[in-house]
């Protein structure tokens, strides 16, 4: 089985057990004796035997009870509804002025707070009713969800219904015809913190006063920082800031606007009250926040800019904790809390030594990674694909002094020779050595190498296997490219980069969120150890909340944690690049031919026959391996069968590919043809070789460096062959291939941010013409059905989109049917 189907099965019957075993002492006695049928149904929810024994008469009356409190619990057309009204000024005694000499006040509200009972439509929430035209004139009462046989009687049930969820109300009922409800201060509090919520996602009607959940109805801190630097002044490249530098700090507390003292915050604290009408506004005091603010008022010191960070990006999490307002700091760390740095900085000049020209955005780019730089504090440079992230980590490269030490630049062995080049050509004065193959340097001579180089580059490979060694060498800065590869923070390689000392830490990728926010928890954890805290806590405190119930506020509290050390940019964005041609993508649905279908339905029948005596496991498998033989019936039969049998005339995607590359070889120009298949791949080069009388290029994972590059090279001359296939792993990042403007991904890998890495291999600075992506999907079948799926969950707001096909294995059988299904019409005629 699949190692990640195990653990989800494991967890599966280790979480279910947990739970039992913590409900095993439960008391039933609410829900009835364990010789009813209620009592044994309880007993198997939550009890150790999970199945239970019970007459059809006593299954039926158990439906029946369920039912019913459904039904209880849900509510009909007509709800009760429930108005919080303060108190009036005039009718809140012993006003305490804070400061005499001050006009504003401070009131204690005691009260009196009411709660007013009314009637609204389900449907329709604005036709309302008091409860006092209810209980006096119930003729009078509109129709507020059709013809009510008695308003008094709904409105008793429904009043009855609430009160069994917030049992302060129950004071009201014992009177026969309540209208409201009498608070005092405490009383209103509870109300608008915990009864309001529970009875609003019970479906009633809450209607609160509007200054409540304000931001200004509540205390919060501003932080003020200064640096150990002047004011204005950036530190020395060669010391810098850090996440471990210290600053000087002091608090401030305010409400809104205003700023509070301590003697302010002193008497409120007296007044041992929730609510309090102060300067004229009401507001919510929490006495332990209280007592946070008068420890934040009466302390000051020094803490280290990680924590700067922190508190002036992410605020306060913890609810006896002042949520931070405002943290302000001189210098560029005032800058770094500022947000948008990239913007506000000056753009810089690559040095004369730089061979080339910046656009502007590259410029800001280049001063991005300056500053940061000279803080001390690392960075994730995650331009869009093609926006030109060589050349500004080079310019960046070029003007280091002379004396800064040697730079490590860590990437996959495909992009090594792509370095060696562009490096040459951009900076010719830099002095590169590749640690890389069997017969690299070791020992004395691999020292004498570095310290004779400007630029190393390695693998991840090697930089795993030559841990101990590379992290003897005192970096001045380590790069990472591509650096998704670190993305699980517990490979080896992940590990062995992160222990490398070095001044400066950046991370490149276009993709820093390619399936979860733990990919972006273990880059960050490299750029700027620490910054996110432990893992544990960051899933706790953002990925639970944003990937499993897509909290917004917990999502935008991270973009503000990481923003000022993630700069990206993106292509479609025509203030950062206006002359990249346009990039048209489409879905082209391909029939199946009648051997295809039959053996496509030949593969479900046979698979929904299996599955109804499998289990776990077994079920998973079964699947996943289905899943696996429907795409390759989808793109041939032949890759299907292995049989070695001839191509043509026997799949719908084959014959559509060969007629768009009759027009695109017509018109002289090139192709990228992505499949994820490699044995795929070598069929279709042997057959499009063929067919076309041309040479097909073919660059999967068992081409050597030398062979790919010369491959890049043949492909990008202008008299090269013209059509490029490519396995999506080997050849899907990393590569420059501009002379193609026309993308076809044979079969689909079904994660968005993958396929787009493909695509951008051709729809990059460079790229003249307009790109065409074609994405090819059976019509009828699960491809087509999943790639609906995928289309519907294409926001970055829901970066995690699974990068594989774990999901499906989860489903349901009658959702499996269904899923898998030829459709009809599926079939070429």
């Amino acid at each position: 089985p699949a190692p990640g189907a195990l653990v989800a099965d494991a967890l599966d019957a280790l979480t279910d057990a947990a739970a039992r075993a913590a409900l095993a002492d439960v008391d039933l006695a609410r829900g009835g004796r364990r010789d009813t049928v209620v009592g044994c149904w309880l007993t198997a929810l939550t009890g150790p035997a999970r199945e239970f024994t019970a007459a059809p008469d006593a299954l039926r009356a158990l439906r029946a009870e369920l039912d019913a409190w459904q039904r209880d619990a849900v509510g009909g057309a007509v709800r009760a509804s429930f108005r919080l009204v303060e108190p009036e000024p005039e009718e809140i005694a012993d006003p305490l002025v804070v400061v005499p000499a001050d006009p504003a006040t401070v009131v204690a509200a005691d009260g009196p707070w009411r709660i007013e009972f009314g009637l609204q439509s389900a449907d329709e929430p604005g036709l309302h009713v008091d409860a006092g035209q209810v209980w006096r004139a119930p003729e009078t009462v509109p129709a507020l969800a059709g013809p009510l046989d008695s308003p008094q009687e709904a409105l008793l049930a429904e009043l009855g219904r609430a009160g069994r969820l917030w049992p302060e109300l129950d004071a009201a009922l014992r009177t026969a015809t309540p209208e409201g409800l009498e608070l005092d201060a405490e009383g209103a509090h509870r109300f608008l913190r915990d009864g309001a919520p529970v009875l609003h996602a019970a479906g009633f009607g809450v209607l609160l006063p509007s200054w409540w959940r304000r931001p200004s109805a509540r205390l919060g801190a501003r932080l003020r920082a200064r640096g150990r630097t002047a004011p204005g002044t950036v530190a020395a490249t060669s010391g810098g800031v850090g996440l471990d530098a210290l600053v000087d700090y002091r608090w401030e507390v305010a409400l809104g606007d205003e700023t509070l003292d301590v003697d302010e915050l002193a008497t409120l604290a007296a007044l041992k009250t929730p609510l309090v009408r102060l300067r004229g506004r009401w507001v919510e005091l929490d006495p332990k926040r209280l007592a946070a603010g008068l420890r934040l008022l009466r302390s000051a010191g020094e803490l280290t800019v990680a924590d700067l960070v922190r508190l002036g990006l992410a605020e306060g999490d913890r609810p006896d904790a002042l949520p931070v307002l405002e943290v302000t700091a001189d210098g560029p760390l005032g800058d770094l809390l500022a947000g948008e740095v990239e913007r506000r900085l000056t753009p810089l000049d690559p040095p004369p030594t730089f061979k080339g020209t910046l656009r502007p955005y590259q410029r800001r780019g280049l001063a991005w990674m300056a500053f940061l730089q000279s803080l001390g504090l690392g960075g994730i440079l995650a331009d869009d694909m093609g926006l030109g992230k060589t050349v500004q980590l080079l310019a960046l490269f070029a003007a280091d002094p002379a004396d800064a030490g040697p730079t490590l630049l860590v990437c996959p062995m495909s992009l090594v020779g792509n370095w060696q080049r562009e490096a040459a050509r951009f900076t010719p004065g830099l002095r590169v050595h590749v640690h890389h193959g069997a017969d690299r340097a070791r020992g004395a001579p691999f020292e004498d190498a570095v310290h004779a180089a400007d630029l190393v580059l390695t693998t991840y490979s090697v930089a795993a296997r030559d841990a101990v060694a590379l992290a003897s060498v005192a970096w001045h800065r380590v790069v990472l490219d591509e650096a998704q590869a670190i993305k699980n923070a517990s490979t080896r390689q992940a590990e062995a980069v992160r222990s490398l000392p070095a001044r400066h830490r950046i991370a490149v990728t276009g993709t820093p969120v390619e399936n979860r926010l733990a990919d972006l928890w273990s880059i960050m954890q490299f750029a700027n150890p620490g910054l996110l805290g432990p893992a544990s806590s960051f899933k706790q405190s953002y990925a639970v909340p944003i990937e499993r119930h897509g909290d917004a506020a917990t999502a935008a509290r991270l973009r503000r944690m990481t923003g000022p050390f993630v700069l990206r940019r993106l292509k479609t964005d025509s203030s950062i690049i206006s002359d990249l041609p346009e990039k048209l993508e489409m879905e082209v649905l391909c029939n199946l031919t009648a051997e295809q279908a039959a053996l496509y339905r030949a593969i479900v029948d046979d698979m929904l026959a299996r599955i109804e005596s499998s289990d776990g496991m077994e079920r998973r498998g079964l699947v996943l391996a289905t899943m696996t033989r429907l795409k390759q019936v989808c793109n041939h039969p032949a890759q299907l069968l292995r049989d070695g049998s001839a191509l043509p005339g026997r799949s719908g995607k084959l014959d559509r590919l060969e007629e768009i590359l009759d027009e695109v070889l017509a018109a002289g120009e090139k192709a990228l043809l992505f499949t994820q298949y490699a044995e795929f791949g070598a069929m279709l080069r042997g057959h499009l070789s063929a067919r076309f009388g041309r040479e097909v290029l073919f660059l999967h994972g068992g081409v050597g460096k030398a062979d790919r590059d010369t491959m890049v090279t043949r492909f990008q001359s202008p008299d090269g062959p013209a059509v490029f296939v490519l396995s999506l792993k080997a050849g899907g990042t990393g590569l420059t291939l501009t002379a193609a403007n026309h993308v076809v991904h044979v079969d689909r890998w079904w994660n968005p941010a993958v396929e787009d890495q493909a695509t951008d291999r051709a729809f990059r600075i460079g790229q003249r013409r307009r790109v065409q992506v074609r994405k090819f999907v059976s019509a009828g079948t699960v491809e087509e059905k999943v790639a609906q799926m995928i289309a519907d969950k294409r926001h970055l707001a829901a970066s995690v989109v699974g990068g594989g096909e774990q999901w499906i294995t989860e489903l349901s059988t009658a959702q499996l049917r269904e899923l898998f299904t030829l459709e009809a019409g599926a079939v070429a005629e």
